[in-house]
Parts: C-alpha cells; sequence; structure tokens
C-alpha cells in the first residue's frame, strides 16, 4: 500500500518539554505493540480528548505520566507544532501537535497514572542532555527534538523565564 492509499486516523496531540535545572529533557523509553522492536524514546504527553484545549490535555498528561500537576494557563504557550504520521499498534495516524516547555528546578517521576497502553508499551525514563542524546545514536520523536530545544530553551548561561510556581512557560518561537 502507497502512502497515498493509507487511511490515517487523525489525532490531535499535545506534548511537554520537561526541562530540569542541568538542561536535561525528561524522556519516556517506549514500543509500538505491534512492532516491539521499534523501540525508541518520547516526550510526555498524548491524545486530547474531544473539546480538550491543548493546554488543558498538556496539563492533564503531564499529570498523568509525571506526577507534576500544573494548571493549563502555568504552560504559557506552545514552542513548536508539527505534524507527523507514524503506526501505532496497528493503526496509521496523523498527528498535529504541540509541545510547551516546562521548566523544573528537579522532579522525582511518578508514573503512578499511566493508563494501560503505557504500561504495557513504556519500559522507563530518563532526563537527557540534548548534545548526548543528539550523539547517542538511539531513535527518539520528534526527530528534530536537540533543535527544537536549541530553539526553545533560552541561551546556554541564560537566565530562565520564570512562570508561576518557578515553572518557566516561556520559549522559542513555534514553527
Amino acid at each position: 500500500m502507497s502512502d497515498g492509499d493509507r487511511a490515517f486516523t487523525p489525532r490531535r496531540a499535545a506534548r511537554v518539554l520537561l526541562v530540569d535545572a542541568d538542561r536535561r529533557v525528561l524522556l519516556f523509553a517506549g514500543f509500538d505493540p505491534a512492532r516491539p522492536e521499534h523501540r525508541y524514546w518520547f516526550t510526555p504527553g498524548g491524545g486530547l480528548d474531544p473539546g480538550e484545549s491543548s493546554a488543558a490535555g498538556a496539563a492533564r498528561e503531564l499529570a498523568e505520566e509525571t506526577g507534576l500537576r500544573l494548571a493549563p494557563a502555568e504552560l504559557g504557550e506552545p514552542v513548536w507544532r508539527e505534524t507527523v504520521e507514524y503506526p501505532f499498534d496497528g493503526v496509521w495516524y496523523r498527528q498535529e501537535q504541540e509541545f510547551f516547555l516546562v521548566r523544573v528546578p528537579f522532579w522525582e517521576v511518578d508514573t503512578a497514572g499511566f493508563d494501560d497502553v503505557e504500561q504495557a508499551s513504556v519500559t522507563g525514563h530518563r532526563w537527557w542532555p540534548a548534545a548526548e542524546l543528539a550523539a547517542s545514536g538511539e531513535r527518539y520523536y520528534p526527530v528534530d527534538l536537540p533543535a527544537v530545544l536549541a530553539r526553545a530553551l533560552p541561551a546556554a548561561g541564560g537566565p530562565a523565564a520564570e512562570g508561576p510556581a518557578g515553572v518557566a512557560g516561556e520559549g522559542g518561537a513555534g514553527c
């Protein structure tokens, strides 16, 4: 089947670039249940509920997947947007997603809120420095994550824009 013949399930999603004081981004390790050999790293976040705003979905997903609870307004504006097409568990999706930048001094990740699919397909998490991730040879999504982080984060050594509760909600220009 060619890409032109493939039926895509449309999906809206919101994702979070959760970055700690050492400028490391939180990523989850996972795999596609239909292709267990297809392993990759990805940001917290996921599909939006019907009628849910991107900020509300990102805040909900962040709480479910990491235990970090923020009001949607604390996320600020998205720092990046993209549309991706990908298979997961035998279904092809065309996903429009927005990314929010959240800065924390430190965060102890709590995955107790994972749903059944996440419990079955997420194998761990790690805080990654962008340069180490880019040099790692690991598969990660979005595929240009180090460049997205470079645009979204203030210059090295510069102050982070602090939002409510010490969480930065400002970032670079979105695509």
